[in-house]
């Protein structure tokens, strides 16, 4: 992520939650949402005003009006620079609080670059299991973010929803989690074919249009995820079945 770094001109108010400062962006692209360092200190970035409206953003050379929280901000100084800090700089509890406001998606930190890291974290082993339990739910929240900001979900991006899903399953086991039955609901509701029509596509895929076989391809990612969480149903559960039909096909998929 490109570094931004905004410049103090004054304090304008500031008590123990935050305040708000004059600053001129000295390079890089501000946005709300971002979080900078001051010190060792972290300030949040919640809003933005030029020319006496709110806006998304300021590029550099630009003078803005901020609003920043953290109890930090009424020991800011004029000059001081302030430069912002990528995901892996935030801390846990930052992240969570700022995901549950929902956030335009313009805002920073990134939901791909956000993913990348929370998914790290969450099979960081030298972390608690409560710890990486947080990560995992952060990666799902940056996940369906990515979907939004793609349009709807194909199977592609199903898929890359129900890797993260799955591990938290198989990790930590149904509730906390997640729910696996609801996954394979999921999952089967986007396949638009039955196994049976799937093995007949199988038998002479290669002469398919490249299309139809990439399709036929994410449709074997999506039951792979399906068949991972598959012991966690329960017994005689329909899902179980459908899940086992599926599994049988599979291997005759491209």
């Amino acid at each position: 992520m490109p570094i931004t770094e905004l410049q103090v001109y004054s304090v304008e108010r500031a008590d123990v939650t935050g305040g708000v400062c004059l600053v001129r962006c000295l390079g890089g692209a501000a946005r709300a949402g971002q979080v900078y360092a001051a010190g060792e200190a972290r300030l949040g970035l919640r809003r933005i005003e030029a020319a006496g409206l709110t806006v998304p953003s300021v590029g550099g050379g630009r003078v803005a009006r901020v609003h920043l929280t953290g109890p930090m901000v009424a020991l800011l100084t004029r000059g001081q620079v302030l430069t912002s800090v990528p995901p892996d700089g935030h801390a846990l509890a930052e992240l969570e609080a700022w995901l549950a406001t929902g956030p335009p998606l313009l805002e920073e930190p990134h939901p791909r670059p956000l993913r990348a890291l929370a998914g790290a974290r969450m099979q960081d082993e030298d972390l608690p299991d409560g710890v990486r339990l947080r990560w995992g739910r952060i990666a799902l929240a940056a996940g369906y973010r990515c979907a939004e900001a793609e349009g709807a979900p194909d199977l592609a991006r199903a898929s890359e929803l129900a890797a993260v899903r799955s591990y938290l399953i198989r990790r930590f086991g149904p509730g906390p989690g997640g729910d696996p039955a609801a996954l394979c609901r999921e999952l089967l509701e986007l396949i638009d074919l039955t196994p049976r029509e799937a093995a007949a596509q199988a038998v002479g895929w290669r002469d398919l249009p490249p299309d139809r076989i990439l399709h036929l391809r994410r449709v074997k990612s999506l039951i792979a995820w399906m068949v991972l969480v598959r012991p966690f149903l329960a017994a005689g559960d329909p899902l179980a079945e459908a899940v086992d039909a599926w599994s049988q096909v599979r291997a005759a998929l491209p």
